[in-house]
């Protein structure tokens, strides 16, 4: 069995190998001839391209062909307009240089016509010049001036002609503006004069005690001036006993001080119980009084020119000025004037009325204060101002109204205004005699320092300065100039109240006598 077994295997096997190499005969046969189609079909395909590029390429010849013909013709034809152009400029070149050439021509010809022009220009000057000189001479001998004596004539003439006009024009623009100036300001000023009408007290630095009798200076006194000490130590005023029948004199810087020892004072004298325990005891009670005084006067102005918003402390310091004087002027109702006629004036020119109020009323401010701190009362006031955080309109009135500074807003010189006027008032203020005179003859010595003037006169309490000229060195032009001239050197050098006139007066004389 085994050899039949392995026969049927080698049969099996020459079966297989006798069907493998048919079938692979077959496919060689199947795979040569597909190879065979697709190289003929890439033989088409690449007859079929290269046909393509063929034609595309004759196609892109002829293409550029055509656009270098088309190039080449636009070229010419741009080379022929060149041509062309560059012709018509040469031609005009050779045009305009044909004209230069004539023109050339010309300017030689009209150069030597010129040139015998100026020759014969000089000549004809030089005969002028000779002439002219001779003219003069004859002028000189004729006029008895010779030619710079001419000049300085005329000259003068031409001015004296100008300084006239100068006047002319002056005395009109003057009288123009004052004019309109004095009346508005008239207008103003005397609606604001006339709504508000102040009454003045004479006040002075020291204060008068009347007495019952003269015994009773013995016991204010005391044994061994005791009494007088206690009040002098608790009031810090000094009391002047001295031969004035029945009245003690009370003398301190601090008006305040010399109130509180005014009331207790009069309080003891009543009272008849003078010793140092009951002069504490009254002087204690006159300070409580004097400070209610002096929040109810603070309390007064502020209500009575309508302000809101005034702090509580600075209502008591301008309480203070109740009892403050300046020049003989109660300084609170100075300030309570000012203040109606800022308000007054303010509204007629169509400021806020409120600002100037409150800028009139604490002006002075300072004064409240200028016993105990050192520095001028504009300051001192500028600085409670700010302490008090007031608005920059009211510190910077506060610092003009005494030209300390010069005032730049509206309420700044509403301010100023109404503080002359209140001052300026007939009997508002004292005047020291020595001051007044001082003033006076300061006038007349700056009216005497101007050249032309002979003398001059300060009437009507130092409000007018009379002036004599010399007519033969002023002229009436030149009394304008001079009259302008002294203003402005008064208004400079010299400080007054209210406005100072000042008069010139120019007059001839011719005296003879019949015999």
């Amino acid at each position: 069995m085994d050899w039949l077994h392995y026969v049927l295997i080698a049969a099996c096997v020459v079966l297989s190998a006798v069907f493998f190499f048919v079938g692979l005969t077959y496919r060689k046969r199947v795979a040569e001839k597909e190879i065979g189609s697709a190289e003929e079909e890439a033989r088409r395909i690449l007859n079929e391209a290269i046909k393509s590029a063929e034609a595309k390429k004759r196609e892109a010849l002829v293409e550029a062909k055509e656009e270098i013909i088309k190039n080449k013709n636009e070229a010419e034809r741009e080379i022929r307009d060149r041509r062309a152009e560059i012709q018509r400029t040469e031609r005009r070149i050779q045009q305009k240089d044909e004209a230069l050439d004539r023109k050339l021509d010309n300017v030689d010809a009209k150069e030597e016509q010129l040139n015998r022009k100026i020759k014969e220009a000089e000549a004809s000057v030089a005969e002028a010049q000779k002439l002219k000189q001779e003219q003069l001479k004859v002028l000189e001998r004729m006029s008895g001036f010779t030619v710079e004596e001419a000049k300085a004539h005329i000259i003068q003439a031409v001015e004296s002609d100008a300084r006239h006009d100068v006047a002319v024009k002056l005395r009109e623009i003057e009288s123009d503006l004052k004019e309109d100036a004095d009346r508005k300001a008239k207008e103003i000023l005397s609606l604001a004069i006339q709504k508000c009408s102040a009454e003045y007290v004479s006040e002075a630095t020291v204060s008068v005690v009347p007495l019952p009798n003269d015994e009773m200076k013995g016991r204010i006194i005391g044994r061994e001036g005791r009494n007088i000490r206690a009040i002098e130590t608790a009031t810090g005023v000094d009391l002047i006993i001295d031969d004035t029948p029945e009245a003690i004199t009370l003398s301190c810087f601090d008006p305040v001080r010399r109130e509180i020892a005014r009331q207790a004072l009069e309080r003891l004298i009543s009272d008849g119980r003078i010793h140092p325990a009951r002069i504490e005891e009254m002087v204690e009670k006159a300070r409580r009084d004097v400070e209610a005084t002096i929040k109810a006067e603070g309390e007064r102005a502020v209500f009575e020119l309508g302000l809101h918003g005034v702090p509580g402390e600075l209502v008591k310091i301008l309480g203070r000025l109740h009892f403050r004087t300046s020049y003989g002027q109660n300084v609170l109702r100075h300030s309570l004037e000012v203040a109606h006629l800022a308000g007054h004036i303010a509204a007629e020119l169509g400021a806020d009325v409120t600002l100037a109020k409150r800028a009139g009323l604490l002006h002075d401010i300072g004064k409240a204060m200028d016993h105990e701190v050192e520095g001028s009362h504009v300051s001192i006031g500028v600085d409670i101002a700010k302490r008090f955080k007031e608005s920059p309109e009211v510190i910077h009135a506060i610092e003009a109204h005494h030209g300390d500074v010069e005032p730049r807003t509206v309420t700044a010189f509403i301010v100023d205004a109404a503080d002359d006027i209140s001052a300026a008032r007939p009997g508002a203020r004292r005047e020291n005699l020595e001051a007044y005179i001082h003033r006076l003859e300061r006038l007349e010595e700056i009216s005497n320092s101007f050249p032309g003037v002979e003398k001059s006169f300060a009437i009507q309490a130092g409000r007018e300065v009379r002036i004599m000229v010399k007519p033969d060195m002023i002229d009436d032009d030149g009394m304008v100039i001079l009259a302008r001239d002294l203003s402005k050197k008064i208004e400079s050098d010299l400080e007054y109240p209210g406005q100072i006139k000042v008069c010139l007066i120019r007059e001839t004389r011719a005296v003879d006598y019949a015999k």
